[in-house]
């Protein structure tokens, strides 16, 4: 059966086709905008034989997992059933049967850019753009550059396949470099930085959302995107910008880039759970605030991985079960709680529990929170900056906390409580970050850090 595109990948498409020289494919996931680009890449390729492109991703992993051995390979089968092409994994590229190369890679490993950007393409495509910093995307725009002729299949002439620039996303904050060149028509950043671009007429987006879509995705997908928070609905239903908040701790650009969506992490050296506990009861609780209860690991390659987010709105016998449950599956080495709140009774919670459920007593660590919730979290966030901390699939209320950290503070609605447990957690596995919060250990536990992995 014949490949049919959607009315809104036509559209794309026409508009790839066009004079624009970058193209921006924008809006919710699931609605076909990776597939367009692969698509439009392909197509490109194989119309100008001899011709070279590229297809990157903010990291070298994701883009394997997820373009290379997933949406390009299923775009092909549907459009280009009998184009066979053949696969350099040692590159990392494909070669078209007139000649023409895919390549693929990520612009976290220096060395394999600098090989990738050794070649000029003709065409490059920017997948997850929400992802990249916009000086690494300008540096690479540097190799659009390769000059290729090509005939026209309908008339016979030889022409210039024109430079293209192909970038898709779930949209960001109005912050990010996409929305400063293609909304406000503006430079986003270096000394030209708020001055209009110098060619407008190159630039062109589009949006492209889920409900474009409806006919290759399962029915119950649109309804568990309805079902999700206001944020997550804003950027992955409705392929929306969130209001720009400058000075924020935490930018959900940062978060996005190191995210683990394949479930790939390393072997860890230690995993801790942490619980922000608050008076509500196992009855009575609907106007209390929730119990934060999390996880995260240290990696041996010394970087966080934030694992489970199990946050309750219960009483102590609940959050406790909960907590110590958490612990006993992910097998952590122990778990830290706010001493500030109740003195003893969190680790009498905790012990309780572990009683309940016929485990023996296990390591409990208290830490004094002195500083308010902005001051402690600002160590945390630089962690972030520095893409040490990776969250191990999405997590939405939690990561909706972290976004309402600004230059005021918290900005948000309720307690932090899911943004508390988390900055518990690092806290713990960092020591080092957080030199004045003093903590006080249980007896028996090791004391010894060392920088690197952040434990002896």
């Amino acid at each position: 059966m014949a490949f049919k595109p959607t009315p809104k990948q036509e559209e794309a498409t026409a508009l790839i086709a066009g004079p624009y020289r970058h193209i921006l494919l924008e809006g919710g996931s699931r609605s076909a905008k990776t597939f367009e680009m692969c698509w439009a890449i392909a197509t490109r390729a194989i119309a100008a034989p001899g011709s070279r492109h590229c297809i990157l991703r903010y990291r070298f992993n994701h883009v394997i997992s997820s373009v290379w051995h997933d949406t390009f390979p299923k775009m092909m089968k549907v459009c280009y059933p009998n184009v066979k092409y053949s696969e350099n994994k040692s590159s990392w590229f494909i070669t078209l049967p007139g000649g023409s190369e895919i390549w693929f890679g990520g612009l976290d490993d220096k060395d394999r850019t600098d090989k990738i950007l050794g070649n000029e393409y003709a065409t490059m495509g920017f997948n997850e753009c929400s992802q990249m910093g916009f000086s690494a995307v300008e540096t690479a725009l540097s190799r659009l550059a390769q000059k290729v002729e090509y005939k026209d299949a309908q008339t016979g002439e030889t022409k210039v396949l024109r430079l293209k620039a192909i970038y898709d996303q779930n949209p960001a904050s109005k912050g990010h470099w996409t929305y400063q060149i293609w909304h406000k028509g503006l430079m986003p950043e270096g000394k030209e930085k708020g001055k209009p671009l110098m060619f407008p007429e190159n630039y062109a987006k589009i949006l492209m959302n889920p409900k474009d879509n409806v006919d290759n995705i399962a029915p119950e997908y649109l309804q568990e995107l309805e079902g999700k928070s206001e944020r997550q609905k804003r950027r992955f239903l409705r392929g929306e910008y969130a209001e720009d908040n400058p000075g924020a701790l935490f930018e959900e650009t940062v978060i996005d880039r190191n995210r683990i969506l394949d479930g790939k992490v390393p072997e860890f050296v230690r995993v801790v759970v942490a619980v922000d506990p608050s008076g509500a009861d196992e009855e009575n609780n609907a106007d209390n605030d929730e119990i934060g209860i999390g996880a995260v690991g240290l990696g041996t390659d010394g970087h966080a991985y934030v694992l489970e987010d199990n946050t309750v709105k219960a009483g102590p016998a609940t959050w406790g079960r909960v907590t110590v449950m958490t612990y006993d599956r992910l097998k952590a080495n122990v778990v830290v709680g706010e001493k500030n709140f109740g003195g003893a009774m969190v680790k009498f919670v905790i012990q309780t529990a572990a009683k309940t459920l016929g485990m023996r007593e296990i390591p409990y660590k208290d830490t004094v929170s002195s500083r308010g919730k902005h001051l402690r979290a600002e160590p945390v966030s630089a962690l972030y900056e520095q893409n040490k901390v990776h969250h191990v699939g999405y997590f939405s209320e939690l990561e909706s906390e972290l976004y309402a950290f600004g230059p005021a503070g918290f900005t948000g609605a309720k307690s932090p409580n899911r943004a508390d447990w988390l900055v518990f957690a690092i806290t713990e596995l960092f020591p080092g970050i957080v030199a004045e919060q003093k903590q006080e250990l249980t007896p028996g536990l090791r004391t010894g850090y060392n920088s690197t992995l952040g434990f002896a």
